[in-house]
């Protein structure tokens, strides 16, 4: 998902929001974690913790200028009920709980949460049910009802006990704001739907067909419009697909493996987690679970195409999540068995990858988010 930018110029530092997921009953404070990034340096600071919350794990910010960045969304559970909460920033970076709607009986928890680029509707996706929820927000930021809940149903049955029903894993919007997409990891398919503004709803449009096999798991647009990536979870892949803006279509173009098949051979599992698309779209990014690495790959806008030029080690272990500062400077990677976030620089002539030191603990991080001069 695409939001504002905020032009920082002056800016000495990122704020960066951490959520977390309860692993066993380790006695670990789980909640979202506050830090931030030195934009100079890459230092990463101590990070503390902004609020408890019950496995917090994928946080959005809402876009409206108006809100200043000031308002996160968040999956996580509250009196026994699987909800979205708004959380409003105060300015010693602890957040308070604004409110909190159900996702929807029987839909059980959000595995990823987005915002339009009006900050008028937020999406829920959840994994385990298949199922895509809408809310409508306020223009506080606070989250006003409930306007939808859609059943996702099939399942390719390419992958045993992974496709045999839906399993929707993400959810954003383009860069006009008038189509949202479902990555389902169960259909290899991004269903597509255009959104209905006045009402907050979402309106069935089309789907994407993904490789076989390959669980789509998250995406992202080129900044130009023109591509969408889509990250395949079980087959360790990459996709580029042609985007058509006018009418919402996506066609699949290319498939690139995110890492050797020497190097999976040698491992006892591995998955692909997260996408990201660098500002200046020559560069993208994904991270591989089980290898615990984040490959890079260098874009041919002119083509089409990716090519993979580098497999950079996360120095620490599952890399659940990770997240570009706006200025395309930094990469934070946070890794949910390690209880730690790894800050690397970002060369912006070749787009590589140097680890800067500095880590930091936080309890099993699944999810980073900047804001104040960052970009989800």
């Amino acid at each position: 998902m695409q939001i504002a930018n905020v032009q920082l110029t002056n800016a000495q530092s990122a704020d960066v929001w951490f959520g977390t997921m309860k692993v066993g009953n380790d006695g670990m404070d789980i909640g979202i974690y506050h830090s931030t990034l030195g934009l100079k340096d890459g230092a990463l600071a101590l990070p503390k913790l902004a609020i408890a919350l019950n496995s917090p794990g994928f946080l959005a910010v809402n876009p409206n200028p108006a809100l200043k960045q000031g308002v996160i969304y968040a999956t996580t559970k509250i009196d026994g009920q699987h909800v979205i909460a708004s959380l409003k920033a105060g300015a010693d970076k602890s957040l308070e709980l604004m409110n909190a709607k159900p996702i929807g009986e029987n839909a059980g928890g959000a595995c990823h949460v987005a915002v339009d680029a009006t900050g008028k509707i937020t999406v829920s996706v959840q994994y385990g049910s298949g199922t895509v929820s809408v809310f409508s927000l306020a223009e506080d930021g606070s989250i006003t009802e409930r306007t939808q809940l859609i059943q996702h149903v099939g399942g390719s049955k390419v992958v045993g006990n992974r496709q045999n029903s839906p399993h929707a894993h993400y959810c954003g919007f383009d860069g006009g704001n008038r189509y949202a997409f479902v990555c389902d990891l169960g259909l290899d398919r991004v269903k597509i739907y255009k959104i209905d503004h006045e009402n907050r709803k979402l309106v069935e449009h089309g789907e994407a067909v993904c490789v076989p096999g390959g669980g789509p798991r998250h995406m992202k647009f080129h900044p130009g419009g023109k591509y969408a990536f889509v990250l395949n979870e079980l087959a360790m892949s990459l996709s580029v697909f042609d985007y058509d803006a006018s009418n919402g279509s996506m066609e699949l173009k290319q498939t690139v493996k995110t890492i050797p098949d020497s190097s999976r051979d040698r491992e006892v599992f591995n998955s692909a987690s997260e996408i990201l698309v660098h500002p200046g779209g020559k560069y993208v990014y994904s991270a591989n679970r089980g290898n615990d690495t984040i490959s890079v790959y260098a874009f041919d806008e002119v083509a089409g195409a990716l090519e993979r030029i580098q497999i950079e080690p996360v120095r620490g272990s599952w890399p659940r999540n990770i997240n570009l500062s706006s200025d395309g400077n930094w990469l934070v990677a946070a890794g949910r068995d390690s209880n730690s976030a790894a800050p690397f620089k970002v060369d912006p002539d070749t787009g590589l990858l140097t680890y800067v030191r500095g880590s930091r603990y936080v309890p099993h991080p699944i999810c980073v988010l900047f804001t104040g001069g960052g970009k989800q």
